[in-house]
């Protein structure tokens, strides 16, 4: 989708009632006697020019109104105001032509400036009213309620490449409930919210499947079931939706409704935003529909191996209808997955039994759930530890510099923001003071570096700072890793495996610090990126000690489906293979120990590539050549194994059925 700037309405110059006003020196020409009800014309000082119908010096009935600079208003007024019916034309050629009243344009008109058009009401100046037709200079068009100039109420807006969103828009984004269909016949639908999925609704991809669930500001967060194509959903899943207000009523089902027969693929960074142009002879405010990248298939930000995996068990087969039989007995069988999501991130899957039957007795199906205690890397810092004090000091730090920033109103980041001197200190001595607790580290001095920097960063990358704040300041300890790498460096990790704290150098810290107002710039631009997501940078200095400098980040493995293989890929062979003879889960694998190929559909591989190449560019630009590709590969059961073989079952407290991966 590509966003283009319109007009929301064409501005005046010049006030219009300075042209029904007679000033000293004014010129005047008649060609009537009758001072009440004359044709005469009116040069104004300014250069301005009015001939037509008067009543005495003041503009009454057609005429025409011609400004210094070239605008030319030429229609009807009354008592000096542009009133009836009228037509403006600026020098830029672009035109308006029908009603005003009171001296602004008000009522049905349209509007032309090049390829960019709008044909409806208006109120004010501003576009205001049903069934407004706007065409975007770039085949974009929009067809709905605007109030006040903005995209508001129910419409349809239709982008050039075939894209179309009907639903509910709200100051110009898709708020509310609404269908969004891809050119490719996916389409989702459900609820919106500031012009991204959020609240309940319908993934269908047009050849795989459908996903229910909920998604929370354009990415899938808590539980959802996903149906194959050939099973369709079931007649009470499909109340339920309606019940919910997702779907129409089977009143209105047969213009309602798209989810029996197309859906969405997982395109989840849809955005409408405002953006400023000048168009004409004012500048005025303007919408921008866009993506933040120019193709149509787009990686998520928290991509994970789902998408790929629906679109495997959906694989196309002939149906009529969502709920009728497959033709296909083999596709019959796959099966229905009951998944959870964490901010777009797939955490659990239960595969219910594959054989079709009411959903009201899916409590009683023999379920399964690929499931096995996998001992975490790295050891738990306990007392005693050597990093013990540390990792005191490191919680502290962080829970005190989180919770200063964020009751502070957020707003964009200035150039003050950055650099070595947007910092801050604070002392933490072992008793307390009047600013921070007592605790049992030595004594020592924190520093923060652009806190609003990464505040904004954390926000970006959708870290509740609730959630930031219990991972890594929690109860729970934290565990010291072993250097995965030569730089020696010491890396800690999150209970919950969320986040990495990895130790810097003092270099490190300059060149991080050197380019944050451009790593910023690109996080922002791309969001697909595959840049690692930093979310501080902090410096601690015991008493007694050395200091240290870290950075959060993020943990790509950050998942409960298990991660069979993990890989760093640098696009190089010299020392690229790992030396272990014994190779488990947490071995970190080289280039030339992947022995496996990857198919993504053309589009997709596209998009991948093109990201990498950005990415590239950009780490070069900062003279950065020590990076790799991290990837982490789960490896599915094949249908067969998991439907005939034989798991050892533990039944929960909500009778689902537990399976390890014995046999698999």
């Amino acid at each position: 989708m590509h966003g283009m700037a319109t007009p929301v309405a064409p501005l005046l110059h010049d006030e219009p009632q300075a042209a029904g006003i007679l000033l000293p020196g004014t010129t005047q020409h008649s060609d009537q006697t009758n001072s009440d009800s004359r044709v005469g014309e009116l040069i104004l000082p300014n250069g301005d020019t009015y001939r037509g119908a008067l009543s005495g010096n003041t503009p009454h009935g057609p005429g025409c109104y011609i400004w210094s600079d070239g605008c030319v208003y030429e229609g009807d007024w009354r008592r000096g105001l542009r009133h009836g019916r009228g037509k403006t034309l600026w020098p830029t050629g672009a035109t308006y032509t029908g009603d005003y009243s009171g001296g602004y344009i008000y009522g049905q008109g349209t509007y032309t400036a090049g390829l960019n058009s709008y044909r409806g009401g208006w109120k004010l100046n501003l576009k205001h009213g049903h069934l407004g037709l706007q065409t975007y200079p770039n085949g974009d068009t929009f067809q709905g309620s605007w109030v006040h100039g903005q995209m508001q109420g129910h419409g349809t807006y239709t982008w050039a490449n075939g894209n179309t969103y009907v639903g509910a828009m709200k100051d110009g984004v898709m708020s509310g409930k609404g269908i969004l269909t891809w050119n490719n016949g996916d389409s989702f639908e459900g609820n919106w919210l500031d012009g991204a999925m959020h609240g309940y609704g319908i993934y269908t991809w047009k050849d795989s499947g459908y996903y229910v669930g909920t998604w929370t500001r354009g990415v899938k967060d808590g539980k959802g079931t996903f149906y194959p194509k050939c099973r369709g959903i079931p007649v009470t899943d499909i109340d339920d939706l309606r019940n919910r207000g997702v779907l129409p009523g089977a009143e209105s089902q047969t213009h309602g409704s798209r989810i029996l027969h197309s859906a969405s693929s997982d395109m989840a960074d849809m955005v409408a935003s405002r953006n400023q142009d000048s168009v004409g002879i004012s500048s005025v405010r303007s919408l921008n529909f866009e993506k933040t990248r120019s193709t149509n298939v787009l990686l998520e930000r928290r991509w994970s191996l789902g998408v790929a995996i629906e679109k495997f068990l959906g694989r196309e087969t002939n149906e009529s209808s969502a709920i009728e039989r497959c033709e296909n007995k083999a596709d019959s069988n796959l099966p229905i997955l009951e998944r959870e999501y964490m901010q777009g991130v797939l955490i659990s899957e239960v595969v219910v039994d594959a054989s079709f039957s009411n959903p009201l007795k899916r409590v009683s199906r023999r379920q399964k759930k690929i499931v096995k205690d996998i001992k975490k890397p790295g050891q738990t810092i306990i007392k005693g530890h050597r990093s013990y004090d540390l990792m005191l000091s490191l919680q502290l730090g962080i829970r005190y510099t989180v919770g200063k920033i964020t009751p502070i109103q957020r707003r964009e980041v200035r150039a003050s923001d950055y650099g070595s001197r947007a910092s801050f200190w604070m002392n933490f001595p072992k008793n307390g003071s009047r600013l921070t607790p007592s605790h049992h580290a030595d004594n020592f001095k924190w520093k923060d570096y652009c806190p609003m920097v990464f505040r904004n960063l954390r926000e970006m990358f959708k870290i509740d700072a609730a959630d930031y704040m219990v991972s890594i300041c929690g109860s729970d300890a934290l565990r010291e890793l072993s250097s995965p790498g030569k730089s020696g460096s010491v890396f800690f990790l999150s209970q919950d495996d969320r986040f990495m704290i990895k130790t810097l150098r003092k270099s490190e810290v300059q060149v991080l610090l050197r380019m944050l107002p451009e790593y910023y710039h690109h996080v922002r631009t791309y969001e697909n990126t595959l840049i690692t997501k930093f979310f501080g940078l902090h410096r601690v200095k015991p008493s007694s000690s050395q200091k240290f400098r870290f950075v959060v980040m993020g943990n790509m493995f950050c998942t409960e489906l298990r991660i069979h293989r993990r890989f760093d890929l640098k696009g190089s062979s010299l020392g690229r293979s790992t030396d272990k003879v014994k190779i488990d889960e947490n071995t970190t694998l080289k280039d030339l120990d992947l022995n496996y190929s990857f198919y993504l559909e053309p589009s997709w591989r596209q998009t991948l590539l093109a990201q990498i190449e950005t990415d590239s560019k950009f780490l070069k630009q900062h003279a950065i050549m020590d990076y790799s590709l991290l990837l982490g590969v789960h490896f599915r059961a094949p249908q067969s194994l998991r439907t005939q073989a034989s798991f050892h079952q533990a039944i929960l407290p909500d009778r689902l059925a537990v399976l390890s991966e014995e046999g698999t």
